[in-house]
């Protein structure tokens, strides 16, 4: 492909992009709201779980979802930038040391938590600086 045509490819897929993406990473849980049309009707539900994974660009990017239903996994993929989207609400930010998180599949129940990411500004707010334990047992230890 020349470069013309990458440039031309390009600003055509501009038009189609979204403004505004929310940031989230893999191993967030996030809620998606999805357009639904039934009849004339059009209402939005919502699928809640966790992303295990990311791929494509532009406006060819997508995201997977994972939740379980159910006892069930379900997994849904669903492109970033589709206008079916309405929103995409982060809920929980989860640490993963992977960009797939497949192996979530072969898991089920408490296994298939993933960690907390800790939100160091709250830590600082507090004026702990990250060290809340120690520095609350140095505080009960001078009383």
């Amino acid at each position: 492909m020349t470069s013309m045509n990458r440039t031309i490819l390009s600003l055509v897929e501009a038009s189609s992009l979204k403004p505004e993406v929310p940031a989230f990473a893999i191993g967030d849980t996030v809620d998606v709201h999805t357009r639904i049309l039934e009849g004339d009707k059009e209402r939005i539900q919502i699928f809640n779980g966790v992303v295990i994974a990311k791929a494509g660009s532009g406006s060819r990017e997508t995201f997977t979802v994972r939740r379980i239903v159910a006892g069930e996994g379900v997994e849904r993929k669903f492109p970033l930038h589709s206008p079916k989207i309405a929103t995409i609400q982060v809920k929980r930010s989860g640490v993963a040391r992977r960009a797939k998180l497949y192996y979530l599949r072969d898991r089920s129940g408490k296994a298939t938590r993933l960690r907390e990411k800790r939100d160091d500004t709250a830590a600082a707010a507090d004026g702990q600086g990250g060290k809340g334990k120690a520095k609350k047992k140095a505080a009960a230890a001078k009383t």
